[in-house]
């Protein structure tokens, strides 16, 4: 029988509050993308509201580099559609070597 360890509910309790997290910021994201004229201008203020959240979730060389690559995703015309908190997501939990 296996032992269930706190520390392991509370790290799989993380992942998925990230997860949720991400898909409600990147739904965010895109949001404006729906909006003509006036979703690239609201690109340019959230792209560093992104970008901060993104290394408060993400933390070392990852949140780093996951900020960088978010704001220039937001901030670029036509780039919206790219779910940059979720693709970190499946990067640091598949893909990441521990």
């Amino acid at each position: 029988m296996k032992t269930i360890k706190t520390e392991d509910i509370i790290v799989e309790d993380d992942k998925m509050s990230k997860l949720i997290m991400g898909l409600i910021l990147d739904g965010i994201g895109m949001i404006s993308f729906s909006i003509p004229l006036l979703g690239e201008f609201s690109d340019v203020i959230w792209a560093p509201i992104a970008a901060f959240i993104m290394t408060r979730m993400y933390k070392g060389r990852v949140g780093r580099t996951a900020s960088v690559l978010t704001f220039l995703e937001e901030i670029l015309p036509f780039t919206d559609l790219i779910p940059s908190f979720t693709l970190t997501w499946i990067y640091t939990y598949f893909f990441q070597k521990k």
